[in-house]
């Protein structure tokens, strides 16, 4: 556990003689990136990069071949976050707010949904293979909330720790292992060494020191690393299609006076444009073969 720190690192562990498996995310120079294309308040940053950290760290935990999202909306406050990690550890996310900032507490979002949705390619890559989870919103901080999903849902003793400031997005989480209680106090002397850990130090110190710090005494052992990476999955073809979506008229009302269409990627800020005249000749061909469109789901 020795090794030279590096960032934008997803690490899988296992503290064998406790029972316990566990997952380390730290995002630098990914989730500045993501912040490169949006201006966001604190709090509504701190949720993104936050829900940013969590949707790498699932990816750890379910066989993901395709894409893991999490995603929150409500009436008010926070119209939408989103949040997404691909297999390749490619990670994008978005906030849209519903006033000033996000709230300090999330069960004080009016009637929210959070979903957490597993794509995974099928046998037709029109048609992937959706599997989503709804999550109760009975906490007031994500990782508070994502905890009791584990615990609730999955019968599995779990805790999770989420920090984000402007210049990192980190995750901690532990798991006791299905089946193997480790020795008789495995469990809870990891959760004790846990418990020492503050949402500033997970912010700011690599996943190796991180672990070696906590955990050093359980000797543990290192499973896995994957490299993280901001990427979005935006393309003039993706465009295309949505564009195809809206219809003719509603597409050619978007061009406007000016005669030409111009979308906004919301993850990344790349442009798209579009003439009438490239509108219309997507309505010429026949649309079987398009890409679906990139919606959130």
């Amino acid at each position: 556990m020795n090794e030279t720190p590096r960032t934008d690192l997803l690490t899988r562990f296992l503290l064998p003689h406790a029972g316990v498996r566990g997952v380390h995310v730290c995002l630098q120079d990914s989730w500045t990136g993501l912040l490169s294309h949006a201006t966001y308040p604190t709090r509504a940053k701190r949720l993104l990069g936050e829900a940013c950290a969590a949707t790498a760290m699932l990816t750890a935990h379910v066989k993901v071949d395709g894409r893991l999202s999490l995603q929150l909306r409500a009436d008010a406050g926070v119209k939408l976050l989103f949040a997404e990690c691909t297999a390749a550890g490619h990670l994008r996310g978005i906030v849209q707010l519903d006033g000033d900032d996000a709230p300090a507490d999330l069960r004080d979002l009016p009637n929210p949904t959070l979903a957490i949705t597993i794509e995974n390619p099928g046998l037709d890559p029109r048609e992937p293979l959706r599997y989503q989870s709804l999550v109760e919103l009975a906490s007031a901080e994500l990782d508070e909330v994502l905890q009791d999903y584990f615990r609730q849902s999955e019968q599995l003793p779990s805790r999770l720790l989420l920090a984000a400031d402007g210049d990192r997005a980190s995750g901690l989480m532990l798991q006791q292992l299905p089946g193997d209680s480790g020795d008789d106090d495995g469990w809870a002397r990891a959760c004790a060494l846990f418990d020492t850990l503050t949402a500033a130090e997970l912010a700011a110190t690599p996943g190796p020191v991180l672990l070696h710090r906590l955990f050093h005494e359980e000797a543990p052992e290192l499973l896995a690393q994957k490299q993280l990476a901001f990427g979005c999955s935006c393309s003039r073809e993706r465009v295309a299609a949505m564009l195809e979506s809206l219809g003719e008229a509603e597409a050619r009302a978007a061009a406007g006076e000016a005669g030409q269409a111009e979308i906004a990627c919301g993850f990344c800020g790349r442009r798209y444009h579009f003439s009438l005249a490239e509108i219309g000749v997507l309505f010429e061909q026949p649309s079987a073969n398009s890409p679906t469109p990139d919606r959130l789901q």
